[in-house]
């Protein structure tokens, strides 16, 4: 199987977490992970947005799902969506016992007045 370009499936992902919440304290909604490098960051729907804003700034257009139980990629370039694509280096998701939204302890009580729509 010939892979797009974009897609690397033998790295890693960077951590469990949004890179850039971890290290300013922040908190996420969803998680995705870029399907070249394995940065993970936080969805379009998370205050931050951290996950476009890596695949704009670093020209990595394809992103997974970092949820457990979701499989799908998503194509920043095309706005397309693939329901699955190739297999990916481990781990597949952040923790099952890692809370969505996330992480624990830095979310805050109104968080759904946050999220953007």
């Amino acid at each position: 199987m010939t892979l797009p370009a974009g897609i690397d499936p033998s790295v890693p992902p960077s951590g469990p977490g949004c890179t850039e919440c971890d290290a300013a304290g922040g908190w996420w909604f969803h998680l995705r992970r870029c399907a070249q490098c394995g940065h993970v960051g936080c969805c379009d729907s998370s205050p931050a947005q951290h996950a476009s804003a890596h695949a704009r700034d670093a020209h990595h257009p394809f992103i997974r799902s970092y949820e457990p139980g979701e499989a799908w990629f998503w194509n920043y370039d095309t706005s397309q969506m693939y329901e699955s694509g190739p297999d990916l280096a481990p781990p597949l998701a952040h923790p099952a016992d890692q809370p969505v939204p996330g992480p624990e302890g830095r979310v805050p009580p109104n968080w759904l007045e946050s999220l953007n729509r």
